[in-house]
């Protein structure tokens, strides 16, 4: 999945309202930029998910959805969908209807494997995506972008493919099952009718329209321009023959987060013209740095971001020194007024990652009623994510390179859809 590029930053436009200048004139005022490449807001606010979606054109996932979600599969609501990670989606009501009729679908997700661990960011769709999995007993593709990786961060074709496997690993260790679960790095996989889908979404998007998408420039190589079609065509099943021969008509489901909504946008635009049914998307809210909701947590800023690498004492030392708090900024003041929970990592993290309904309450009531002190809520964060980070790297050290190329041989899976 994509990554940083500087000069990428013009679709989608960032949302804007007007001013006048000195002469008169209206002025736009940019609010906030999400795009592949990046995720900020205006003035060190937070990202407008209504306004995203608004801008998007997608739908909002709201609690009829996720009932329905919970009848269909006969298990609870994963938590990010219970407490809105997963907010937005464009057809996945569709997916449910053909569910419900009892045609399956399969999931496609991606990664771009561009540093040697992950951060708690990065797995979050990657969980979720085992939740469906696990859920409606379905087939998924993962695609790990290491010629993308290659072409945007200056990376050799080598390190690139060496970063997959090892970001295969975790990917693996988030527990997928094999039965059901193809991953392929684009270096190894694209050819044959892969290839021969993007051909055909190539010849459908024209230069000024993938400028117009992804804000390329003349300054750009011809491989950035180039790439789009590579994300897009692991939604059509006829590009995984040994997977669905004869199912050529396979609904596909994408858990990713929002700022990848372009790329689809453009897929869906293109499918219809070209045969296939449009891909449907779940589509996430930003897991939020350490250092507030202004963006997403960054790689490249090791201080903003828990890895899965982290020891228990880099977890702790990061959230009790970089974590943002809402708190107030002496223990008279924040038994008296409380904390800002809309602006509070640590609470932040909670949402995501402690299971316990009745506990996050619970904690949320009592630190904003000023009850509890910020250093007691960040130490229950770092119990919570000590916890995920340690089980995760038991999971990540039993994986072998046997393993990773099991997952990767292009063979049939036979029991996918049971």
């Amino acid at each position: 999945m994509p990554s940083s590029n500087p000069r990428a930053r013009h679709f989608p436009p960032p949302m804007s309202s007007t001013s006048l200048s000195p002469e008169g004139e209206e002025v736009a005022e940019e609010e906030q930029v999400v795009t592949p490449w990046e995720v900020s807001a205006k003035q060190g606010g937070k990202i407008d998910y209504g306004k995203l979606i608004d801008q998007f054109g997608c739908q909002r996932l709201d609690q009829s959805l996720i009932d329905r979600v919970q009848r269909l599969t006969n298990r609870p609501p994963h938590v990010f969908l219970r407490r809105g990670v997963f907010f937005a989606h464009r057809d996945f009501t569709d997916i449910l209807d053909a569910y419900e009729r009892g045609d399956k679908f399969y999931l496609y997700t991606g990664r771009g494997p561009s540093s040697e661990a992950l951060h708690l960011g990065h797995l979050v769709p990657f969980m979720f995506t085992k939740y469906l999995q696990d859920a409606f007993k379905v087939p998924l593709v993962i695609q790990l972008t290491d010629d993308e990786k290659c072409m945007w961060k200056n990376l050799s074709v080598e390190e690139s493919q060496r970063l997959a496997r090892e970001n295969a690993k975790d990917l693996i260790a988030c527990g997928f099952d094999i039965s059901r679960t193809f991953i392929f790095c684009d270096f190894d996989y694209v050819g044959g009718a892969f290839y021969k889908n993007m051909v055909r979404v190539a010849k459908c998007v024209t230069y000024n329209k993938v400028v117009g998408i992804f804000g390329f420039t003349g300054e750009d190589h011809i491989g950035k321009v180039s790439f789009p079609p590579v994300q897009a065509v692991p939604s059509f099943p006829s590009s995984f023959p040994h997977l669905f021969s004869g199912r050529e008509n396979l609904r596909c489901l994408i858990p990713c987060a929002i700022d990848q909504d372009p790329y689809f946008r453009m897929t869906r635009d293109v499918a219809p013209r070209i045969g296939y049914s449009k891909p449907s998307l779940i589509e996430s809210t930003f897991f939020p740095a350490l250092q507030g909701e202004t963006g997403k947590m960054s790689a490249s800023d090791s201080n903003s971001a828990i890895y899965v690498t982290d020891t228990a004492k880099d977890i702790k030392n990061k959230i009790n020194k970089y974590a943002f708090s809402g708190g107030q900024d002496t223990i008279e003041k924040q038994r008296k007024f409380g904390a800002n929970l809309e602006v509070d990592i640590p609470i932040k993290y909670l949402e995501f990652f402690l299971d316990d309904d009745a506990e996050l309450e619970q904690i949320r009531r009592e630190y904003g009623a000023g009850h509890l002190l910020t250093g007691e809520v960040k130490k229950r964060v770092i119990e919570v994510l000590t916890e995920l980070v340690e089980r995760h790297r038991r999971a990540r050290a039993a994986v072998t390179d046997e393993m990773v190329d099991a997952f990767m041989a292009v063979r049939p899976l036979p029991n996918m859809f049971s």
